[in-house]
């Protein structure tokens, strides 16, 4: 699933193509892949309006459009949005195509898993999925005294608080079980056995680890590819997503991989603790 910066990644390679242009026509292929919004379908919603910006909100794209309208994109699983300079044959999964001014915009996904909702922009927080959503880990408002405060008195895995959207927007198991790796803690700590120092060292972790994925342009395992179609390359700089079994690369024991709040988890029980 498309994380934090495979998002941000998105929005950016995107919005170098479609600022300003206007949607001139949409086809659907697969109409569940859309949500109108009350009796309006989603097609004539957006048809004829012009892209103002993109931005991002965790793990979701929000494509905002003149007169107050926003397309709000979740990637789930294998989502892609990809750009065309010009007119394209829509692949097998593609679902949705949108004609634009210059180019097209393809919205694509395996396992249909993923949706494009069309919201009025004054209610796009308000009246969507974005309203349950925690803060935005790498805004300046994030401090280590509100991450504390988001884990609040909870008496759960430090990888199921980290999960959860709700405590903090945008992190999946790839950033989650990098950036444990990178405090040093372990993902079956309990949130309210933290202390100080280690819930800084946490904050700080979770920052740079975000960053430096964004920096890569994401991670690129499966399905995962920018609006372009070029892959990320953080997969290279993983130090324990994906590699139970291998040796760590700073201790060199071998990395354990275990179940834990319903998600493959990796990490090394000598330098996470």
């Amino acid at each position: 699933m498309p994380e934090l910066p495979e998002v941000e990644t998105i929005r950016r390679t995107l919005l170098e193509h479609v600022k300003d242009l206007k949607i001139e026509e949409i086809t659907l292929i697969w109409p569940s892949a859309v949500c109108g919004w009350q009796d309006k379908s989603f097609e004539g919603l957006a048809t004829g309006r012009r892209i103002k910006t993109i931005e991002r909100r965790g793990k979701y794209l929000l494509i905002m459009l003149d007169e107050d309208l926003t397309l709000i994109a979740h990637m789930r699983m294998t989502g892609r949005l990809n750009y065309f300079a010009e007119s394209q044959e829509p692949e097998k999964h593609t679902h949705v195509v949108f004609r634009l001014e210059h180019g097209e915009l393809h919205f694509s996904d395996v396992r249909k898993f993923g949706r494009i909702q069309a919201i009025p922009t004054p209610l796009c927080i308000s009246e969507s999925s974005l309203r349950k959503l925690g803060p935005e880990p790498l805004e300046k408002e994030f401090t280590p005294e509100v991450l504390k405060e988001r884990f609040g008195k909870k008496k759960v895995f430090l990888k199921a608080a980290l999960l959860d959207q709700t405590v903090l927007a945008g992190m999946g198991n790839i950033y989650v079980d990098e950036s444990l790796f990178l405090a040093g803690l372990s993902p079956n700590r309990r949130v309210d056995t933290l202390s100080k120092e280690e819930n800084l060292r946490l904050h700080r972790a979770i920052q740079n680890v975000l960053q430096a994925g964004i920096d890569a342009r994401g991670t690129s395992f499966r399905d995962y590819r920018d609006a372009n179609g070029e892959k990320g390359s953080f997969e290279l700089a993983l130090q324990v997503y994906g590699r139970g079994g291998e040796p760590c690369r700073g201790c060199g024991q071998t990395l354990e991989r275990i179940r834990l709040a319903g998600r493959t988890t990796v990490y090394c029980s000598r330098c996470q603790n």
